[in-house]
């Protein structure tokens, strides 16, 4: 089943993105990112987050997410006029990582703060996972 995104709402803006991007390096990074998405609800989350992306990161046609972190969602979904894999990772030891794969651009694996942090905690969290020298939108954090 293939389901399509909210369209937006004139009357209930988005808030603002909660993204912070490594800088871009030669060497390969474990966390490329991190993001501390508003709600659990993976379908309202994701197509803001894949906006938001840099251009060289390509269409993602796939995601894979940690499954006891979000609520219930389809197989794919349709984001943009494109159709994304929406996978679930079992795995209990894993972190609580979104993996966006790009095909025969690569990997980039974002770390994900838990929606009801406080912004108290979520900003050290979001600096210390990249070092404290992130780029790219941070919303406010």
């Amino acid at each position: 089943m293939i389901s399509t995104a909210p369209a937006p709402s004139a009357a209930l803006p988005h808030p603002p993105l909660r993204l912070r991007l490594a800088p871009h390096g030669v060497l390969p990074r474990r966390i490329d990112g991190v993001w501390w998405p508003h709600s659990r609800d993976l379908l309202a989350q994701l197509p803001q987050l894949l906006a938001a992306l840099p251009i060289a990161w390509g269409d993602i046609v796939s995601v894979t997410v940690k499954a006891t972190a979000w609520a219930a969602a389809p197989g794919r979904m349709l984001v943009a006029n494109q159709v994304v894999r929406l996978n679930k990772s079992a795995a209990p030891q894993a972190p609580n990582t979104v993996v966006l794969l790009s095909p025969g651009l690569g990997r980039w694996d974002l770390l994900v703060v838990p929606p009801d942090t406080t912004e108290e905690a979520a900003g050290p969290l979001m600096a210390a996972a990249l070092g404290d020298h992130a780029s790219g939108t941070d919303g406010g954090v």
